[in-house]
Formats: C-alpha cells, structure tokens, sequence
C-alpha cells in the first residue's frame, strides 16, 4: 500500500496539471509567446499540450492509471522543455519575467520529471 504522503503528493502533482494545462485554454497567448519560432503550428501545439497536461494530471490522480499518467508527464516535460529553453536563451523577449527566473525553469523541469518519475514505480 502506498503511504498517505505519497498518495497526497501524486494528488496534488495532478492538481497542479490540471490547472496549469486549463490556462493553456483560458489564456493561450502566454504559451504563444513562448514557442521556439522553428517550431510550426504555435496555437495548435499549445492547445494540444494543454489538453494533454489536463488529461494527464487526471491519469496520475487515478491509482490504476497513476504510472501511465506519470510516464505520461515525462514525456510532455521533454517535449515542452525547447520552450523553456528558448525563454532562457531569449530573455529580451520576457522583459515582465526576471532573467534568473527564465533559467530557474531549466533544472525545475528535471525536478519535475523526478517527481513524475517516483510515481512510474509499481508499489
């Protein structure tokens, strides 16, 4: 059985995509912003990546399919990171956001994958 820590933090990690990928919906311009121009389709791929953030954040809430959802997540923070690497290469471009915050999100990405990565192990 899993401990009630656990349990909380896999909640509140789905939580956390839940909302976060809701945004890319209720605000998509943000994330247009950011989008590595060598990369097609902003609008699209900022709706998708919402979408699969929301449907994600669900299948890590759920126990039985909390280890798909979180290998899931590791994968799409792979698949985001050239944006977040594009607003550290490109802080000009994010004048409201402090240089040191836009290189913040660099190794935040690899606590993130970590956390989901503790939740692709069977209990």
């Amino acid at each position: 059985m899993m401990p009630l820590s656990k349990i909380i933090t896999r909640l509140i990690m789905g939580l956390l995509y839940l909302v976060s990928g809701a945004y890319h919906l209720v605000d998509p311009s943000f994330y247009m912003k950011i989008m590595p121009p060598y990369l097609p389709w902003h609008w699209e791929l900022v709706i998708i990546s919402g979408i699969a953030e929301m449907a994600l954040g669900v299948l890590v809430m759920i126990p039985r399919t909390s280890r798909l959802g979180a290998w899931g997540l590791i994968a799409l923070l792979i698949a985001i990171f050239p944006a977040n690497l594009h607003m550290a290469l490109h802080p000009e471009q994010f004048s409201t956001i402090p240089p040191m915050a836009l290189y913040g999100r660099l190794p935040m990405q690899v606590a993130l994958i970590a956390w989901a990565y503790v939740y692709t192990r069977r209990t």
